[in-house]
């Protein structure tokens, strides 16, 4: 494989999932209990539900166990593996549908997970499950709606929610939390709509050993949230850094970079062709977490190569330092995507000039519908391999770094 761009990275497995290579937001990577390692990937949309790939051997990725949705009218974005123990997503295209929820899955044996539990998230306004975090064996943050929330718009239909699932088979809510003024009934003002409007609802919702009483919640138009979560039952708002408007919306990704007091935030391209730029990474001084202060951005591949290339260009997804024995962590490097603009990796050393230090861009693969690859999300083992995924068609790449 010739790629489009690459310096720092270099190719050394890819699959494409038997013809099912568009992938969406979840990667998971299992130490099982065999001494396989196992790369859990959510697919983008139907016909597949998720994929387990053997990467023991990263230059030959292996698929074990390949799943079907139960229709066409829902996705499985977003999934977790805690121990032997995944939670899977399910998001639905109309409100009303099912199944809307989290499943959880016994994956002891990773050729046949199986199921052990489901937390219903369906309604007569709720399309269910966007995202999950699920890092500790207990407790599940996710971007959820709900039979009993009502937006006031239907864009903003998924609230922060916070699920015990210490009993899998009897998962119960604990927590939940929404940006005052989204939900019929609030006493707030309802918030002013963007231009490109994404709605006003939880994207990312992570929570780390390091700080357990916050969470970093990516709320697309309303910015990036730091919540106080001590009393799980009353989240409480810390801070806000909200750069849109003047910037278009989707707030992405809050990552914490606690032994700088630092954010990593990305807000999300979702549209094609430059239609939604600039899309940025910013960093942002969070010493004082009351007082969230953007100190630079991230270097962003030249608009003039990728903008009008096809597809989405700008930024989306990093790598999250997840907790975990598989999982890189680093408060310098961050691994990022870009859609058109695939993986790239920055040095933070010096946050206010954050530096590239890497990329790899691969060629538009067979059945792509954009003509282009589209990088969509990224995950870095502990021992530095890189694995990146295609939003339609070029499914897992696996990198090593060279820098």
């Amino acid at each position: 494989m010739i790629a489009d761009e690459a310096h720092g990275l270099k190719l050394i497995g890819h699959h494409t999932l038997q013809g099912y290579g568009g992938l969406g937001e979840g990667m998971s990577l299992q130490a099982a209990r065999d001494g396989r390692r196992i790369m859990w990937l959510a697919h983008e949309g139907p016909p597949k539900n998720f994929t387990g790939v053997d990467v023991t051997d990263p230059r030959n990725p292996r698929v074990v166990v390949q799943t079907d949705l139960p229709h066409n009218r829902v996705r499985s974005n977003s999934l977790e593996t805690c121990g032997d123990v995944m939670a899977v997503a399910y998001q639905v295209l109309e409100p009303g549908l099912q199944p809307a929820g989290i499943e959880l899955f016994d994956i002891s044996v990773p050729e046949e997970p199986r199921s052990i539990g489901f937390f219903d998230c369906s309604g007569p306004h709720s399309r269910g499950v966007h995202q999950v975090w699920f890092v500790d064996g207990r407790y599940i943050h996710c971007a959820a709606g709900a039979a009993d929330f009502t937006p006031r718009n239907q864009l903003d239909d998924q609230p922060y929610r916070i699920i015990d699932v210490g009993q899998p088979s009897k998962p119960v809510e604990v927590g939940r939390w929404w940006m005052p003024g989204t939900r019929e009934g609030d006493d707030a003002p309802p918030p002013e709509r963007l231009p490109i409007d994404s709605g006003f609802r939880a994207h990312n919702t992570n929570v780390f050993p390091e700080r357990p009483d916050r969470a970093y919640v990516g709320y697309l138009d309303g910015g990036a949230f730091v919540l106080d979560i001590s009393d799980m039952g009353a989240p409480k708002v810390v801070s806000r850094f909200c750069p849109h408007p003047p910037y278009p919306g989707f707030t992405h990704t809050v990552l914490p970079l606690f032994s700088r007091g630092l954010l990593i935030v990305s807000d999300e391209c979702v549209q094609d062709n430059g239609a939604d730029w600039p899309k940025l990474t910013w960093i942002v001084d969070a010493r004082n977490e009351t007082n969230l202060v953007p100190i630079s951005t991230f270097p962003m591949p030249s608009f003039e190569t990728y903008g009008r290339k096809g597809g989405r260009f700008g930024s989306h997804n990093l790598h999250e330092n997840r907790p975990g024995e598989t999982s890189f962590r680093s408060d310098t490097l961050i691994f990022a995507t870009f859609f058109n603009g695939g993986v790239r990796v920055f040095d933070t050393a010096d946050p206010l000039q954050p530096k590239e230090v890497a990329a790899f861009v691969p060629p538009a693969p067979e059945g792509s519908r954009v003509g282009t690859v589209q990088i969509n999300d990224v995950f870095v083992d502990e021992n530095g391999l890189v694995y990146a995924v295609d939003r339609f068609a070029g499914g897992l790449y696996i990198l090593e770094t060279t820098f």
